[in-house]
């Protein structure tokens, strides 16, 4: 991420806003949807979805691609039921059908090509466990965006075709719902 997008991502802005707005939103109308023993969190960078996510689960996988947020992160995590990963979303080195749930927060754009989006979204059903809960976020295709990411990656996914996608990964019961800034998205993974 650039210096500004990794300042709003760190930001207590960006943390109201995940608290008070998107959980609740992509959580739906009972925002005490179970998800589990065993969550886990890609992109996980500052770790404020992190914060969130701890507080719901007894236990909290995040996975983070950049070694200086990961290892940060698990500074911060240290002593809580949370296990830092540095790997690649697209490429997690964990087993199958291991997480209740997964939680992916406005980071698909952050990865550089729709192909591999796809293989992140597969890698997400495979290490759920069947039926498990896939949730998550992102933003739209807006100028505000796309300024905020100027020298960063910034691939936005269209949310009119994302319901296809998540169901050629493996996810049923999918969800995608737009509010013409940010899209969230709900599925279960597959037997």
């Amino acid at each position: 991420m650039n210096e500004e997008h990794l300042t709003l991502c760190a930001s207590e802005e960006w943390r109201a806003l995940v608290a008070d707005e998107l959980l609740p939103w992509v959580l739906g109308d009972d925002d005490r949807v179970e998800l589990g023993d065993d969550v886990l969190e890609i992109g996980a960078g500052p770790g404020l979805v992190t914060d969130l996510l701890v507080e719901r689960a007894p236990r909290v996988t995040a996975v983070e691609l950049d070694v200086e947020l990961a290892d940060a992160l698990r500074a911060r995590m240290a002593g809580r039921p949370v296990e830092v990963v540095t790997a690649d979303a697209t490429a997690l080195p964990l087993p199958s059908d291991r997480f209740s749930a997964a939680a992916c927060f406005t980071m698909l754009h952050h990865i550089p090509d729709p192909d591999l989006q796809d293989r992140a979204l597969a890698e997400l059903a495979r290490v759920l466990r069947p039926g498990g809960l896939l949730l998550g976020t992102d933003g739209e295709d807006t100028p505000k965006r796309r300024a905020l990411h100027v020298d960063d990656i910034f691939t936005p996914i269209d949310p009119g075709t994302f319901t296809a996608r998540m169901h050629a990964a493996g996810f049923t019961d999918v969800l995608v719902d737009s509010n013409g800034d940010r899209f969230r998205f709900r599925g279960r993974a597959g037997s």
